[in-house]
């Protein structure tokens, strides 16, 4: 499997083509899956606040969350912990850097945008089977600094699934899936870097995905209530603003 690069032009906020960008693409094989940063998915839609006195951050990412804790704590590290289409993430995934004096919000209708750019790159370059990939980078509880997620993704299989598959001693799988989609996702995010690289693509060829034109978004993501750590998402309960709990 292989990692390859793209540097880019500068994207420039508050609005820029995502289209122009991925001329920076020079070729593409079938079966490959293409990384986009979500940022430059964001400055594409026009979704950048011009930084400034009128502008309340906190209020900004409580409107953007789905849902929040505030805490004491979490304000000394400048921070709201939030929870955004299914994804545990600090302040919403509002961003100022590489935003030139604009905050940055996440894109909205992401997995339609995906599949847009999914057909055009299909049509241009003559291929079938394509994945793409849309990434964040988050932080991990009780682990310092941050690596990669995907927050949208079209044209593949985002799951590996061991169950009723046996182990080397012919014991069987009950409940082991891998998550294709994110782990791919952390190693891009870190081939694009955080400052000044212009890597904001990364082309995967070589992935051992399944692909198809389906939406399998769905399969990747669990209701809080059923998941393994809602004794810890729970407490989102009493102090946020919606009902996704």
């Amino acid at each position: 499997m292989r990692f390859i690069k793209v540097k880019t032009r500068v994207f420039v906020p508050p609005r820029d083509n995502i289209y122009n960008l991925l001329e920076h693409i020079r070729t593409l094989k079938d079966g490959d899956i293409v990384v986009i940063t979500s940022k430059v998915l964001s400055v594409h839609q026009g979704r950048c606040i011009k930084i400034g006195p009128s502008v309340d951050k906190r209020s900004l990412i409580k409107r953007e969350a789905e849902k929040y804790i505030e805490t004491d704590h979490i304000q000394k590290h400048h921070f709201i912990l939030t929870i955004k289409n299914y994804t545990l993430i600090p302040s919403a995934g509002i961003d100022e850097s590489n935003g030139n004096g604009y905050y940055i919000l996440w894109p909205k209708k992401l997995n339609g945008l995906l599949r847009k750019i999914h057909e055009y790159l299909r049509r241009k370059h003559k291929i079938r089977k394509l994945g793409l990939i849309a990434t964040d980078s988050h932080t991990v509880p009780m682990r310092s600094g941050v690596l990669g997620i995907s927050i949208g993704f079209y044209g593949f299989e985002p799951i590996y699934d061991y169950t009723n598959k046996r182990d080397i001693f012919g014991r069987k799988f009950k409940y082991t899936k891998v998550n294709i989609v994110d782990a791919l996702s952390a190693i891009c995010v870190l081939l694009m870097g955080e400052g000044n690289e212009r890597t904001p693509i990364i082309v995967i060829r070589g992935a051992n995905v399944t692909f198809t034109q389906k939406n399998t978004y769905r399969k990747l993501i669990y209701s809080p209530r059923q998941d393994l750590y809602y004794p810890l998402l729970k407490v989102f309960d009493k102090k946020a603003k919606s009902a996704m709990i």
